[in-house]
């Protein structure tokens, strides 16, 4: 089993930056590619960003592209989500997710996923 828990969510207004952390307990971080997903209200799930076991290479959703690094740190066992020029269509619950292997992405199947964190931007 891993738990994850996610942070760093709130209020912001358009154009501001938001950082979110994901922290992994359970097995070995190292074990698992990470994924971010978010869900706004009356939208289907949205992919936005994932990262490889090793950290080495990264994928991003449209949506947030150019605007968005996704990190992690192995011996914080945490993976951060910044995403820059906040808009109002940003406005979700963004929830992190693991899934034992090298390589994530947007059609990968997760095994774990944490109770997500809400952001609200403002315009």
């Amino acid at each position: 089993q891993v738990q994850l828990v996610e942070s760093g969510g709130g209020l912001v207004q358009a154009g501001g930056s938001l950082r979110l952390s994901c922290a992994a307990s359970g097995r070995t971080f190292s074990d698992y590619a990470m994924g971010w997903f978010r869900l706004a209200p009356g939208k289907e799930r949205e992919f936005v960003a994932a990262i490889t076991r090793s950290g080495g290479s990264t994928v991003y959703g449209d949506s947030v592209k150019g605007r968005c690094t996704i990190s992690r740190d192995t011996a914080k066992n945490t993976v951060l989500l910044e995403i820059n020029s906040l808009k109002p269509e940003d406005t979700a619950v963004y929830y992190c997710a693991a899934r034992p292997g090298p390589e994530a992405g947007p059609r990968s199947i997760y095994d774990y996923w944490g109770q997500g964190t809400q952001v609200i931007v403002s315009s």
